[in-house]
């Protein structure tokens, strides 16, 4: 563990910042993983196109936020655009 004061400091808010990473990053899997059933149904494209819309929505403010990358964020989404686009509607 760490002994200097501003090394402890470090260590909380690397700890804190864990967490709240590990919770976008979650939300990110979640969204992702609703996009990916929707487009496999197939039934209702709006709804794929709604649920498309808000997983660019939490993507890209994981990305600006620093929790995965912005190339990262942009291959997800247009993996996930293209899945969309190409289900039979």
């Amino acid at each position: 563990m760490a002994n200097h004061k501003s090394a402890l400091k470090r260590a909380r808010q690397n700890e804190i910042r864990r967490l709240r990473n590990r919770s976008t990053k979650t939300k990110v899997k979640n969204i992702v993983k609703d996009v990916r059933i929707a487009a496999g149904n197939s039934e209702n494209r709006e709804s794929s196109m709604k649920n498309l819309d808000a997983a660019k929505s939490v993507i890209d403010k994981a990305a600006k936020n620093g929790v995965i990358h912005k190339r990262t964020a942009s291959r997800k989404i247009s993996r996930l655009s293209k899945l969309v686009n190409n289900t039979k509607s």
